[in-house]
């Protein structure tokens, strides 16, 4: 396998693009040198923003896309309609193997729908998670569903669980992650129809190491490595968590200004807090992959800066790297099949 990575970028998606993304784009080629960025979307804009930049461009191309499919627009009109869009374009590009990975800070949802068909599930898949970073305070736990399947099976669910657990032992180096279901309780008779009927098949599963439930408010204590549930659950416990994440940032920092005494106390925490703070920043983890595709699918933060775009883009260096595609169909297809 080449060392080589290149990765379709969708240089019009999102609130900072085009300048933000192209120049993450070029701070990932800069910090990795098998990185090769193929910035999709308008030429002569993107043209324009790299030409304010002093640097190596040889692991920089352009392809040409005159359309872009906005947020207000229906996924899957705009996917059928628009075949000229950045990402459309940059889902062929992945589908026709001449980009291991797509990177977009766009519309969730034309990049959803646009992933499944376009560059399609691996055989025997039968849905692909969106499965972000999220922080706690042992690290990070891995959160599947979040978006991608609202109404899902218990089947699906069981898959998640596999997929996760692969992507966590192979791109972040956990040994044997523990695999949790979001529930109301610890109890396994506890928890929705969905709940009830995926914990028994989750608990006979000798692919995982499966711990049982996981309640909401144990997940930012890192309880479980892997959080397994449907996508409207998932996408609430995500919101909610930045939410409330920037509510604390904004109260800390009122509250270390307010009197002359505690902006002398916030110089001398100001190191320590930093480092805290920085721990909370959905940008230090990069996107969320999209699992189980024929090919990489990472989503960004529509607000994404270059730090964001440029950690997705290594992100999907680690991705090849690692095989995952490879392993899900091995340990997770074969598996399914037997």
């Amino acid at each position: 396998m080449s060392d080589k990575v290149i990765v379709a970028l969708d240089a019009m998606g999102g609130d900072n693009a085009p300048f933000e993304i192209v120049k993450g784009a070029i701070e990932a080629t800069i910090e990795q040198d098998n990185i090769h960025v193929m910035l999709v979307g308008k030429e002569s804009v993107i043209q324009t923003e790299l030409d304010k930049y002093n640097c190596d461009k040889s692991r920089i191309s352009i392809v040409n896309a005159d359309e872009i499919i906005t947020n207000d627009e229906p996924p899957v009109m705009a996917i059928r309609q628009k075949k000229d869009s950045s990402i459309v374009v940059a889902l062929n590009l992945v589908k026709k193997g001449e980009a291991d990975a797509f990177v977009s800070a766009g519309s969730t949802g034309a990049i959803l729908v646009g992933s499944q068909l376009i560059a399609g599930r691996i055989k025997g898949v039968e849905r692909a998670p969106l499965a972000p970073l999220i922080p706690t305070t042992e690290g990070f736990s891995l959160l599947i569903d979040c978006g991608a399947n609202v109404d899902a099976r218990a089947s699906h669910l069981v898959q998640f669980a596999k997929m996760g657990s692969i992507y966590m032992e192979n791109v972040l180096g956990i040994e044997n992650p523990r695999v949790a279901i979001v529930n109301i309780g610890a109890e396994e008779e506890k928890g929705n129809m969905l709940v009830k009927e995926t914990y028994p098949l989750l608990k006979n599963c000798n692919e995982i190491n499966f711990i049982g439930s996981i309640e909401a408010r144990e997940i930012p204590y890192g309880k479980a490595d892997v959080i397994v549930c449907e996508a409207f659950v998932g996408n609430v416990i995500l919101k909610l968590y930045e939410g409330v994440a920037g509510a604390l940032v904004k109260q800390i920092k009122e509250g270390l200004m307010s009197t002359p005494v505690s902006k002398v106390g916030a110089l001398l925490a100001k190191p320590a807090l930093k480092k805290t703070l920085k721990s909370l920043d959905a940008a230090e983890y990069g996107g969320a992959p999209m699992l189980g595709l024929n090919g990489l699918v990472v989503k960004t933060h529509g607000s994404s800066m270059s730090k964001e775009v440029k950690n997705s883009i290594i992100q999907c260096a680690l991705f090849k790297k690692q095989n995952i595609n490879e392993k899900i169909k091995k340990n997770i297809i074969l598996n399914d099949t037997e």
